[in-house]
């Protein structure tokens, strides 16, 4: 049984493209208590049904954009949610148009914004088992990968399905963050958690079961490693030097000034070492090799002390 929905000022976000078999059933769907629907029309091939929203029973309450060009989910998304700020609304819910979310969760994440003190809930597909069975095998998998590599690059290191685009946000929180540095395409929702980092925003899972129709992903999966790999290196070295050592200098700080040189020169010099021996066929210093073996343990040990502390220091929801 859903909880009761606080009496807040909701609006649901809706990126479209390409559902127009879908938008209105999940129009339909959503709970008396959203105050605005805003839908996004990104340049879509599949024009909006719109006589047909008009006649749905949240026609009243519909707000529908339309972008001059093709701006992704994540462009598609910043318009509503500044549309969103802009009708002064509390609480803004993103859910995507092909019916693959299950909107009887919005009570949830609602409520979790209003009684435990985060400012952003989140859908969490992994808390279901039965629902990972059905999940492809390959995606699964890529999800996993990814969900941890973006655990350290964001730092939120205590919420998982990161990429998970059904979530409810603070509004006040989105008037905070430089929406120009979200991403506009398939980093959206990656690049959004690290924007909310620095807000110190507190961010809470909520399990639910993912959901796949008849609608493909257009992001074939063995393009991610090489799309996100990338973008997250860029935001886990940007976080560091703006979290260690821009904002704050502690003992992490140190921590990472020490262990980085020292873990790399020890695997560099080591990895020289063995090729110039191992070609000349001759035996390594017993002292080249203890340096070696010096560094890399040294320094890896305070990148470990460095990981503990990044752990800890996590923004949690109560």
């Amino acid at each position: 049984m859903n909880p009761e929905v606080p009496k807040k000022k909701i609006a649901v976000v809706i990126p479209y493209y390409n559902a127009a078999n879908h938008i209105v059933n999940v129009i339909e769907k959503l709970p008396d208590a959203v105050d605005k629907v805003i839908v996004v029309d990104d340049k879509s091939l599949q024009p909006l049904p719109k006589e047909q929203l008009s006649t749905s029973s949240f026609a009243s309450k519909l707000v529908l954009l339309e972008n001059m060009e093709n701006m992704g989910v994540g462009g598609a998304s910043k318009r509503g949610f500044e549309e969103a700020i802009r009708l002064q609304t509390d609480y803004v819910i993103k859910v995507d148009a092909d019916d693959q979310m299950d909107t009887s969760y919005i009570p949830q994440l609602v409520v979790a914004l209003d009684r435990e003190q985060c400012e952003m809930a989140k859908g969490n597909r992994f808390r279901d088992f039965s629902a990972l069975k059905r999940m492809p095998v390959v995606r699964r998998m890529g999800n996993l990968g990814l969900s941890f590599l973006t655990k350290m690059a964001t730092g939120y290191w205590h919420n998982f399905d990161p990429t998970n685009g059904f979530f409810a946000i603070r509004t006040d929180v989105l008037k905070n963050i430089e929406l120009s540095k979200v991403a506009n395409r398939y980093f959206f929702e990656t690049s959004l958690l690290s924007q909310l980092y620095y807000q110190n925003a507190r961010i809470k899972d909520i399990p639910m079961p993912a959901i796949y129709g008849d609608e493909k992903s257009a992001m074939q999966v063995w393009k991610m490693p090489f799309v996100f790999f990338p973008e997250l290196v860029g935001i886990l070295v940007k976080r560091i030097i703006k979290t260690y050592f821009i904002y704050d200098f502690n003992i992490t700080s140190l921590h990472l000034l020490f262990g980085v040189p020292l873990f790399l020169f020890g695997v560099i010099y080591g990895s020289y070492s063995w090729w110039y021996h191992t070609s000349h066929d001759v035996l390594a210093p017993t002292g080249t090799i203890m340096i070696i073996t010096l560094s890399i343990i040294l320094g890896f040990q305070l990148l470990l002390q460095a990981i503990q502390y990044d752990i800890f220091r996590t923004p949690k929801a109560s």
